[in-house]
């Protein structure tokens, strides 16, 4: 049964993946078919090729160029599904094994067999979970709306058939939150809800988890947790000595004081405060209370860093918003140790406002300049050797 459900997880994921890559693979059709024309025109009139015209075709050619790592991706997604194919064999010489032992052993013995098997393969996937991350993919722009600060999102907690997306335009004094009934009405703009908050948001680091909305509430250091059903604000606590108010925002500004983020491990906080001399504090939170549970101070200063995102309890920092960054820097909360990295980073269109990991589909989630952009990131699975499984 772990099994099936892990199959199942995989082909959910791969299902959403290809999804979004086969609607940017049609999104890109009309231009490989004015691309096709052009050429044509030009191969059977040379003479009319001036260098305007030769320019023209290079800007267009430059443009199909995002395409080449989307089909990269189908390659991968193919291996992928040979190797599900693969365990959908294995699985049906398991149960008639099963169905040929089922005469050698009473119920009872094969419970405890099953347990034993059930406890080692949690064992397993504990350590295959998580990772480091090595890489980032290039930008894939999903959409280009709104102004030139704001923040997307899905649920990190719904199932992968909930694919409802969640839009806030701006930085500051914002009330409205768009929530899309799927990401391809996101996509083309249609069948949303419009929910008015009771409190302003500052900054762009809201996060949905659980059927919640956790922002900072505008020129305080409260933050609020609003349930989208009940539309009503369970919780607000304040997070006693954070700055707010453009005190320690990242470096674009724009009151990003109080980042909200979600991984493997639960809800987050990214601040700073004034005993810390302006470095990046991260504190886990209880989603419920919205209570800190623990607290680590980085020593990175906050108003050096561009944007940053948690995998897997490691804060990653970017050390721009503008062209040009990478991810320069990583805190492990788990050793409390961190250290310097340079994994590339291509920041499509020059401003970075929002940057979320979202466990779920394994991508970051970023506002850069008034698009909606997504990558998926490479993560290195260390296996622990303590223990026999």
């Amino acid at each position: 049964m772990e099994k099936v459900q892990n199959i199942s997880q995989s082909m959910e994921v791969l299902d959403l993946r290809t999804y979004r890559d086969l609607q940017y693979v049609r999104n890109t059709e009309s231009l490989i078919k004015g691309l096709d024309s052009r050429l044509k025109v030009a191969t059977e009139s040379q003479k009319n090729l001036n260098a305007k015209s030769f320019q023209e075709l290079k800007d267009k050619m430059a443009e199909l160029m995002p395409l080449i790592p989307v089909l990269d991706q189908y390659k991968s997604d193919t291996r992928t599904i040979m190797q599900l194919k693969e365990e959908v064999r294995n699985l049906s010489g398991s149960l008639l094994q099963i169905q040929e032992e089922m005469g050698a052993y009473d119920y009872e013995e094969l419970q405890q067999r099953v347990l034993v098997l059930e406890a080692r393969l949690h064992a397993c996937m504990q350590k295959l979970g998580c990772g480091k991350l090595t890489g980032v993919s290039n930008p894939i722009t999903i959409r280009a709306s709104g102004s030139r600060f704001g923040s997307w999102m899905t649920d990190t907690m719904a199932p992968s058939s909930d694919s409802r997306v969640w839009y806030m335009d701006g930085y500051y004094k914002g009330r409205r939150v768009l929530e899309y009934r799927t990401l391809n009405d996101f996509i083309t703009g249609q069948n949303f809800v419009q929910h008015l908050l009771p409190h302003p948001w500052a900054g762009t680091g809201h996060v949905v988890f659980n059927g919640s909305l956790y922002y900072n509430k505008y020129q305080s250091n409260i933050v609020v947790k609003y349930h989208f059903r009940s539309r009503s604000v369970v919780v607000q606590r304040s997070l006693n000595t954070a700055g707010y108010n453009n005190t320690f925002p990242y470096s674009w500004g724009g009151f990003s004081d109080i980042d909200f983020m979600v991984d493997e491990n639960g809800l987050w906080a990214v601040y700073t405060t004034n005993q810390n001399a302006g470095n990046i504090v991260v504190s886990r939170m209880d989603p419920v209370t919205l209570e800190i549970l623990r607290s680590w101070d980085t020593g990175y200063p906050k108003r050096s860093a561009g944007e940053s995102f948690i995998i897997c309890g490691t804060l990653y920092v970017t050390n721009s918003h503008l062209a040009g960054a990478k991810i320069y820097f990583a805190y492990y909360t788990n050793t409390s140790s961190y250290e310097y990295t340079d994994i590339p980073f291509h920041n499509q269109y020059s401003h970075i406002s929002m940057l979320d990991y979202n466990p779920r589909e394994r991508v970051l989630y970023t506002w850069n300049n008034g698009h909606q952009v997504i990558y998926n990131v490479t993560l290195f699975h260390v296996i622990k050797t303590s223990g026999e499984l």
